[in-house]
């Protein structure tokens, strides 16, 4: 079979994008930087490839807020597209800046309903820098397949998760009702509702999560754990699932 192509965007501020696409490359697929500029001007370079990574980083310095400019750019210019990728089966990933634009145009937890999610700045007013544990509660997710538990490093100003006002219980019950509830922290650390660390789409091929995957395979990264020796099989098994989606029969 042929390598999957990923499609991995860049520019605006978004840094971790070299990071992202090394991952894929590793876990055995094939993986394109593009400048965001370069996709608006011609959307369907999309219909080119298999998954989108939406990286983490500081697109446009968050200004009026994190990924908000970005996600603008993106409605105006590539939502059809993308909602269509999306339909097609295909897999995106959003990671730190990554979820908060996908989160803000609306393409999680669901495209087809009213928004009521959004990441809002961490409880304590600070940025978070720090490794975190937590546990897979999706069986659905393809990201995350097979994997019971996993360690990870965040690093972000607005990761804390809450869903539309006066609708709060009933939109996390139907989030897990629907298993689109994928990763959770062992322990709150932004006050992101009920630990939520990441959701999928109903059909778990798009990901939103906090953590950052392609970091974790970095040595450089994992110096600045101060706890147990990074086993880099676990984050790398999130880009491993992404290239053997590909290969299973649908």
């Amino acid at each position: 079979m042929n390598k999957p192509n990923f499609l991995v965007l860049s520019g605006d501020g978004i840094n971790c994008e070299n990071e992202t696409a090394f991952a894929f490359r590793e876990a055995g697929g094939r993986a394109d930087v593009l400048h965001i500029n370069q996709v608006l001007e011609n959307p369907s370079i999309l219909k080119n490839y298999q998954g989108l990574a939406f990286p983490g980083g500081f697109s446009f310095g968050d200004e009026l807020g994190s990924g908000q400019v970005l996600a603008n750019k993106i409605k105006h210019g590539l939502l059809k597209e993308l909602i269509e990728f999306i339909d097609q089966d295909k897999l995106v990933i959003g990671i730190c800046n990554g979820f908060q634009v996908l989160t803000k145009l609306g393409l999680l937890p669901s495209h087809d309903k009213k928004r009521s999610m959004a990441l809002a700045p961490n409880i304590q007013g600070n940025f978070i820098d720090k490794w975190v544990n937590m546990s897979v509660t999706s069986k659905k997710c393809v990201w995350t397949k097979d994997i019971e538990r996993i360690t990870l490093p965040v690093r972000h100003g607005e990761g804390r998760i809450i869903f539309s006002s006066n609708s709060q219980s009933e939109i996390y019950e139907e989030l897990k009702l629907n298993d689109q509830i994928a990763l959770v922290y062992d322990e709150d650390i932004n006050g992101s509702f009920n630990c939520i660390a990441g959701v999928c789409n109903k059909k778990g091929t798009v990901l939103g999560l906090m953590p950052h995957p392609e970091a974790a395979l970095f040595e450089a990264t994992s110096e600045t754990r101060s706890k147990n020796p990074l086993n880099h099989n676990i984050p790398m098994k999130i880009f491993k699932n992404a290239i053997n989606y590909f290969s299973q029969e649908k």
